[in-house]
């Protein structure tokens, strides 16, 4: 039985760097995707200098049959990415200021979390283990649709004129003209 869904966990590292604002302290950038990784609550990978390097939390990866048209597009850009999406904490004293949302393999989904301007969205190039994962899900799902053109009726829609002019009005010379009243003078 093929399953209708795929779960993958990925590990999301962010890089925070010194910022060259004097208003803000960090800059934090999204910089890869571990697959497979296993739970994380910003643990330091890494660091030079200043830079430091986080697996700040790992999310799972959900794919979806019903979604193999926009991994395809995906898969064919380019530079494959994962789209993650951020949300700023709420709290001004928190030391680490971005909370994972999730990661999508779907331009489109990414797309409309962009669009909606309240979460941070960042690109992160695929590691080649995870476009593989990624095609072999599309392959055994994707089923393409043909287009389909619609065709219209063939019904003469224009021998019947519905709703033009005033029925009051019987001159044939200007059936938009305004009725007009019949004065009434008060004594």
């Amino acid at each position: 039985m093929r399953h209708a869904t795929a779960s993958l966990p990925l590990g999301i590292i962010i890089r925070r760097t010194p910022s060259v604002s004097r208003w803000v302290p960090f800059a934090w950038k999204v910089v890869a995707v571990i697959p497979g990784a296993g739970p994380a609550d910003w643990q330091p990978l890494r660091e030079e200098g200043e830079a430091v390097e986080f697996h700040a939390a790992t999310v799972p990866l959900e794919l979806w049959r019903t979604d193999t048209e926009a991994y395809l597009h995906g898969l064919s850009a380019r530079v494959p990415t994962i789209g993650v999406v951020l949300r700023e904490t709420t709290d001004p004293d928190a030391e680490q200021p971005l909370e994972v949302l999730l990661a999508t393999a779907s331009p489109y989904e990414t797309q409309d979390y962009t669009d909606s301007g309240e979460e941070l969205v960042e690109l992160v190039p695929m590691p080649e283990g995870l476009v593989a994962f990624i095609r072999d899900f599309v392959n055994e799902h994707h089923e393409h649709e043909e287009f389909v053109k619609r065709r219209r009726d063939r019904k003469r829609v224009d021998l019947h004129e519905d709703g033009i002019g005033d029925a009051r009005i019987s001159q044939l010379a200007d059936v938009y003209a305004v009725p007009h009243r019949k004065k009434v003078r008060l004594q």
